[in-house]
């Protein structure tokens, strides 16, 4: 029998990435691990975090996650303090590994992190695979996405 109980998973979002489902068509998502240092852990617990502008990469058949925003940790001292936008590993099979350089190898694609959370006390990445967007097809979502802001409008001033 199992010591956890149930009904004790659950999740803490910590951020999200806005801007990623408007510059990349998402093709697939997966949850990954991250390597974090102490300091880290406690900031992100805080949601001292930020997703902005972050990216991931595939050096030596490892995935790692640049330019991901944590915060430092006050209560950390001055002498335990971690680099806040330092590259960290995040942690995927070898298999989803090796199938998403296949598809990074091709022109246009780009691993996005989209939300950070924790998940039965692990904190989680969820990483994305995206192909850019055009220039065309960014202004045809904005034109959507003001159309149905106008239409919202519209039928609140008629209530």
């Amino acid at each position: 029998m199992s010591s956890k109980k149930k009904g004790t998973v659950g999740e803490l979002l910590v951020c999200r990435n806005p801007k990623a489902h408007k510059l990349y068509d998402i093709e697939d998502k997966l949850e990954a691990g991250i390597v974090l240092l102490g300091s880290e852990v406690k900031s992100l617990r805080n949601r001292r975090a930020d997703l902005e502008g972050a990216y991931g990469s595939i050096e030596n058949g490892e995935v790692w996650l640049h330019k991901m925003h944590i915060a430092p940790y006050e209560q950390a001292g001055p002498f335990f303090q971690h680099e806040t936008k330092r590259k960290r590993k995040l942690l995927m099979k070898r298999q989803q590994i090796e199938k998403w350089q296949g598809k990074l190898t091709t022109k246009g694609y780009a691993i996005v992190p989209l939300a950070v959370y924790f998940k039965d006390g692990y904190a989680k990445v969820e990483v994305g695979l995206g192909k850019g967007r055009k220039v065309h097809d960014k202004r045809h979502e904005l034109k959507k996405d003001q159309d149905m802001r106008e239409a919202r409008e519209a039928a609140d001033h008629r209530r």
